[in-house]
């Protein structure tokens, strides 16, 4: 069994989304990070940087953290969505998202939706990028189905929970139709659906 240790965030909800689609049975243990749990010292052993989530396969008494290991872990696992003859590209658009999409983002988030009005430069700067993002995602999408091609794939389920936070960053999705068309083809999956609802209370993945 896989135990996923995590709070209801985006990197959170790559895991139990992966995990929805390949069917593995799973045990979700909340780590409250407006407590600070994710600084305690047991959950620091296995989370060097004390960020979440985690993920402990107790068959294999393995624990891993950082999403992008932990999505390759479990393909390799499964044997799903990181195909042998595309692993070059869908490591790009993996290792694009875990160490550009998702931090940039992030910075957005705080700067424009957690805390308006404390920095203009900041507000400004991560406006500006994560409004390049959104541009650079969609031109790849006028290229290929998914991120890494034809297929859905690893790579797709870390960039998704991101995108779905579209609403918080007021850059106006619809404006890019690519884009719209991936997120809509992968809102429609119901394993994307369960995961994305990682608390199991009924949260919806935001419509266009």
């Amino acid at each position: 069994m896989i135990e996923l240790l995590t709070a209801n965030t985006p990197n959170g909800k790559k895991i139990s989304i992966m995990l929805e689609e390949i069917k593995f049975n799973y045990k979700l243990t909340k780590i409250n990070i407006n407590k600070d749990e994710q600084f305690k010292p047991e959950f620091k052993k296995i989370s060097p940087f004390s960020k979440t989530p985690v993920i402990i396969d107790h068959e294999t008494k393995t624990s891993l953290f950082e999403t992008g290991a932990i999505l390759i872990y479990l393909a390799e696992k499964s044997g799903k969505f990181y195909n042998k003859d595309q692993r070059t590209t869908i490591n790009q658009w993996l290792f694009g998202q875990v160490a550009y999409v998702g931090p940039m983002l992030g910075q957005h988030h705080q700067f424009h939706y957690y805390n308006p009005g404390k920095s203009a430069f900041g507000e400004n700067r991560y406006f500006k990028i994560s409004e390049r993002i959104y541009r650079e995602l969609d031109e790849r999408l006028a290229q290929s189905k998914f991120l890494a091609g034809d297929d859905y794939t690893i790579a797709d389920i870390a960039t998704f929970p991101w995108i779905a936070r579209h609403e918080w960053h007021d850059i106006g999705l619809k404006k890019y139709k690519n884009l719209v068309k991936w997120y809509l083809e992968i809102s429609n999956r119901k394993a994307v659906q369960t995961g994305y609802d990682l608390l199991k209370k009924g949260e919806l993945i935001p419509k266009v």
